[in-house]
């Protein structure tokens, strides 16, 4: 009613662990469902990489098109896949398999458990904790990007990134009314300007070492000077335009585990083609010349 964006809580918010009754972590029992152009599902992707998870969780990768049907599976789109596991069309039949009268958002990414035939979890911010320690037992890999000593840190900029950058690029791209717009964006461009300061001398945000913060922040700098900045009307500034943002997202870019899961043909496809309100003729902007 007040013209501004509300997200949708998630509805899966299981564990996998040890000591779960149900959700145990074994070799091939996963599938991850993600799109490449969403920054919550690109977040899980790192992750798999990072935690060398990729021999013992499958993928499958919906189209960047997201029209009338929500997301859908469409290999004609380079990079994107069928539903491996059974086939379907629409993201949207993986929902009502797991849970048949369920009345939500089909989004990505989504934890998919094949032995039970339902959803573990939806939501990015727990499948990556899930990846960072479930499965070390497995894959020998105690790599640890949430660490007890810097938990309290990681929080609180966690608390304070998602809601005015993470999300606050949508807050402005969504906003229905002047007002709110210009609510909306000053927020963002002062909590990026803090980070912007925060990051002076630092090349991560915390405890000089890539942590989950890092991993939850760089997938909306990726995509933000080549559809937030035009398709949100995120214009003030660029990420280029800012010292220390522009040297972290280049910095971190290069990181195999971020540059291997980063594909901005889908990024660029789904924002500009996928949301009708906004870009009304699906108008996919040829530029820019340099992206990072």
């Amino acid at each position: 009613d007040t013209g501004a964006y509300d997200r949708i809580p998630r509805s899966f918010l299981d564990e996998i662990s040890l000591d779960h009754n149900k959700f145990k972590p074994e070799s091939n029992r996963y599938h991850l469902y993600v799109s490449y152009a969403c920054p919550w599902a690109h977040r899980t992707l790192i992750f798999r990489k990072l935690k060398k998870l990729e021999d013992h969780i499958s993928v499958s990768v919906v189209s960047p098109d997201m029209l009338e049907e929500g997301w859908v599976f469409d290999e004609s789109f380079e990079g994107a896949t069928r539903d491996h596991l059974y086939g379907q069309n629409y993201l949207r039949e993986l929902y009502t398999l797991a849970s048949p009268k369920v009345s939500t958002s089909v989004t990505v990414p989504v934890l998919w458990d094949k032995e039970t035939k339902t959803i573990v979890n939806n939501e990015s911010s727990q499948i990556i904790r899930i990846f960072n320690k479930a499965f070390n037992q497995l894959t020998g890999n105690d790599d640890d990007y949430y660490p007890q000593d810097l938990q309290t840190e990681i929080d609180e900029l966690n608390d304070y990134i998602y809601p005015n950058i993470n999300n606050g690029v949508y807050k402005t791209g969504f906003a229905k009314t002047q007002k709110v717009y210009d609510q909306a964006v000053s927020k963002l461009f002062e909590a990026l300007q803090k980070v912007e300061n925060h990051l002076e001398g630092k090349n991560f945000l915390v405890g000089n070492r890539l942590t989950e913060a890092d991993v939850r922040l760089i997938t909306t700098l990726l995509r933000f000077d080549i559809v937030y900045f035009t398709h949100f009307k995120c214009n003030i500034k660029r990420i280029k335009d800012f010292k220390n943002l522009s040297r972290y997202t280049q910095s971190l870019y290069e990181l195999e585990a971020i540059k291997e899961t980063t594909n901005f043909e889908h990024i660029k496809r789904h924002y500009y083609y996928s949301h009708e309100s906004i870009n009304p003729f699906r108008i996919i902007p040829k530029g820019p010349d340099e992206i990072i």
